[in-house]
């Protein structure tokens, strides 16, 4: 008896969210993966504190629905309402049951209902220095904060869903991302998506890998 593809939902938008997206659709695990939904911004709502987050600084329309236009594309179901509602619940749990969550710039926060679902883990993507985890560079724009702080270079970190903001347990850290001197906000979410992407990646090789071995004992 074969094993089917893991089954992944992403919350996503802007450049990381469609890297991450392409990797899972295009990349070379694409055959071992299956998206079954993708949650991602309209910047037109307000529930998303797009004050506080990357919709903030100018975008093109382009950039503000290219996830949903990608997974549309591909053919994969997309939800930009409330996800902590009973509707959500209702797609989440019994059209999409994803086994594997990625957060990749999504607006809202997460509640255990969601987070503790999936049984390969509910996971975020999260800009931070290296040093001590949580990360003070925890909440909705972490690039400007880092950017005033100074520094030259920042790096991906991938971490565990939990009832806090970007608090959840630390599974990998990606290779030094540099900050240009004259880079904005928008332009560190371009120069970091790709390595996000490749974190992801690696993280889902590894679960893979562990979900075969199990497989075949």
């Amino acid at each position: 008896m074969s094993q089917g593809p893991l089954k992944v939902a992403l919350f996503g938008s802007y450049y990381r969210g469609l890297h991450v997206l392409d990797e899972l659709l295009n990349g070379p695990l694409k055959a071992q993966v299956q998206v079954v939904g993708v949650a991602t911004d309209d910047p037109g709502n307000g529930f998303i504190s797009r004050e506080k987050r990357v919709w903030q600084y100018p975008h093109t329309q382009e950039e503000a629905s290219m996830v949903m236009n990608l997974a549309r594309v591909n053919g994969i179901s997309v939800y930009t309402g409330r996800v902590k509602t009973p509707a959500f619940y209702e797609i989440f749990e019994n059209a999409w049951a994803p086994e594997y969550c990625i957060m990749a710039t999504f607006g809202q926060r997460i509640d255990d209902r969601l987070f503790n679902y999936p049984d390969r883990g509910f996971y975020n993507l999260h800009p931070s220095d290296h040093s001590d985890w949580p990360s003070r560079y925890a909440g909705g724009n972490p690039f400007h904060h880092l950017m005033q702080d100074g520094a030259k270079e920042c790096f991906m970190t991938l971490h565990h869903v939990d009832g806090g903001f970007d608090t959840g347990a630390r599974v990998c850290v990606s290779s030094p991302i540099t900050i240009p001197d004259d880079a904005s906000v928008p332009d560190m979410h371009r120069l970091s998506s790709p390595v996000a992407a490749m974190l992801v990646r690696n993280h889902l090789q590894q679960l893979l890998d562990a979900r075969k071995s199990h497989f075949h004992v």
